[in-house]
């Protein structure tokens, strides 16, 4: 009935997964980036419906951009009330792009923020390989940490 080896019958799913990781691996250290939209979004959220409400979510520190891929910030302002983002002062409702073209780390003042300073990181495009592989993890991670948080409705 079976005519395979007993030492592929017995190894054939572990084989199996591990050649989709390898796969996997090979696939991000190696395909283009893409993306639909060279925009990150940065927003200042609506307040709360009501007191009960939970408290607004905690808006980000840093922020990594990467040139040629998402490399300009968009700063939406979505509350009532303005808010300062270095130079710039948001009107309720107003949104703001602000495009980068080189590499660095960029400070600006923003009092909503825990410390007061939102860091703005421009990464070069990474090369193919371990280095894409890297950023394809790191920003796995980003998306993680940044998915909102939201409470079961009754």
């Amino acid at each position: 009935m079976n005519s395979l080896p007993p030492i592929l019958r017995r190894t054939s799913l572990p084989g199996a997964l591990i050649g989709t990781l390898l796969l996997a691996l090979l696939w991000g250290a190696l395909a283009p980036l893409r993306n639909p939209s060279h925009e990150r979004s940065f927003t200042f959220p609506a307040p709360a419906a009501s007191l009960t409400a939970a408290r607004a979510p905690a808006l980000p520190r840093e922020i990594r951009l990467t040139l040629g891929v998402q490399d300009v910030l968009l700063v939406r302002n979505l509350d009532r009330r303005p808010h300062v983002l270095g130079p710039l002062q948001l009107r309720p409702g107003q949104e703001v792009r602000l495009p980068f073209e080189f590499e660095g780390a960029y400070a600006y003042a923003c009092p909503d923020v825990a410390g007061g300073t939102l860091t703005v990181r421009v990464v070069r495009l990474p090369d193919p390989g371990l280095d894409r592989l890297r950023w394809r993890l790191a920003a796995l991670g980003n998306g993680l940490r940044s998915l909102p948080l939201e409470a079961p409705q009754d």
